[in-house]
């Protein structure tokens, strides 16, 4: 029998799942490391010096040896003291895994639950706060130049089954979600949208559920508790995780164009999810999938409800944000258009398993944010087809770090 060594957090300090993205400050580049769970509002500059530091904190290294690290890369040895003060700065803004962050945690799970109703979090910062306004900001991205005006959809009034939307900032993304959007407007609508985003802190048993309706400023959208109360019993663990659904934007950013398009009362279920390619070829991991997503399949069927599945979620990601050591060239970039077009081929032909081979083969080099939602629709949803209506992508920070998303519609 062996016996798991507890290593001292002192002496082998935890980084959390947190963020980072270059910027610049004169000549100097630097570094801002932010926790996009929300736990922790603050954020910190760092020196590259101090990040190499910072990227060794894994609870596997002990100071000693990023010390002896720091020496060989940069050829000077790291004072105690500057080790043991950025120590502390992590744990004061809850940077660290830890007695402070865990008591942190449970206080937030507590405050989430005491909650009427999951907060219109991003209300003012991403879309526009006032009701009129939102209104008028969504029916701008149907008419835009880039948007999908109003052209008759060769689908309409067919039941839709499926969209795949963006979870990029509405700002710049509100034209490519308004063309999935604009497919169920004229569709045959269905009474509840199974929203299936990406958790972008990352969760640790894959899915995350919870039963709290969702504000907007255009109204309350109600949770379809018939649905989540039957996955609640047969999954015991997914609501383990609800707090992430807190500060995470992917459902949010979906909820003002149902609002919007409509035209009956409908029901969610708001589902984050967070594995990749790679990870499914862990037997243990694709079996808790396959366990989740044929309770979440009989649970819908349970309902007798029409149900349209909703993957919120990007597709490539490149640049220095996301862990490339330069920014991305015009050929990197066209490169990786081709790579995302021939992926979303098996997915509108409705193949998740070549879709998940697709990236396997290539090591998910391109960092596909959105596979789990879309690897989960795909095995939701029964479609004749499915059809790519508009891809883009966005420009995160001032090198040029990219994101790629599409949006899909399937019938």
């Amino acid at each position: 029998m062996t016996t798991s060594i507890v290593k001292d957090s002192t002496q082998y300090p935890a980084l959390r799942n947190l963020q980072f993205s270059p910027i610049k400050q004169g000549e100097d580049q630097l570094i801002v490391l932010w926790d996009p769970s929300g736990l922790s509002k603050e954020k910190l500059v760092l020196p590259l010096n101090f990040f190499f530091i910072v990227q060794h904190f894994d609870g596997e290294h002990s100071i000693q040896e990023i010390g002896a690290l720091y020496l060989k890369r940069f050829g000077e040895f790291l004072m105690p003291n500057k080790v043991e003060q950025l120590i502390v700065d992590l744990e004061q803004k809850l940077f660290l895994e830890g007695p402070r962050t865990e008591t942190a945690r449970q206080q937030a799970r507590i405050d989430y639950r005491q909650q009427p109703t999951r907060p219109a979090v991003f209300a003012g910062r991403s879309y526009e706060a006032d009701s009129v306004k939102l209104k008028k900001q969504i029916d701008g991205f149907f008419t835009s130049g880039e948007g999908p005006d109003f052209k008759p959809s060769e689908n309409r009034g067919k039941l839709i089954k499926g969209l795949v939307a963006p979870t990029y900032d509405l700002k710049q993304a509100g034209p490519v979600y308004a063309w999935g959007y604009k497919e169920l407007q004229e569709a045959q609508q269905p009474d509840v949208y199974v929203i299936i985003g990406t958790a972008h802190a990352g969760l640790e048993h894959f899915f995350a559920g919870t039963d709290k309706d969702f504000e907007t400023p255009l109204g309350v959208v109600p949770a379809d508790r018939t649905i989540l109360d039957q996955l609640k019993g047969l999954v015991p663990k997914f609501f383990d995780e609800e707090i992430a659904h807190q500060t995470e934007h992917a459902i949010e950013f979906q909820l003002p164009f149902l609002q919007t398009i409509v035209d009956k009362p409908f029901t969610i279920v708001p589902i984050l999810s967070s594995f990749s390619a790679l990870s499914l070829t862990d037997l243990t991991v694709r079996s808790s999938v396959d366990r989740f997503l044929s309770s979440l399949q009989d649970a819908i069927g349970d309902s007798g409800k029409t149900v349209c599945v909703i993957a919120a979620g990007e597709l490539a990601h490149l640049g220095m944000r996301y862990g490339d050591s330069a920014p991305p060239t015009d050929f990197s970039f066209h490169r990786t258009m081709q790579r995302d077009l021939e992926m979303l081929k098996p997915i509108e032909e409705l193949k998740p398993d070549e879709f998940t081979q697709f990236i396997q083969k290539e090591n998910d080099q391109r960092r596909i944010s959105g596979f789990s939602p879309i690897y989960s629709l795909l095995r939701l949803i029964q479609a004749e087809k499915g059809q790519v209506l508009r891809y883009d992508r966005g420009i995160t920070d001032q090198y040029n770090s990219t994101a790629t998303y599409a949006s899909m519609a399937f019938f």
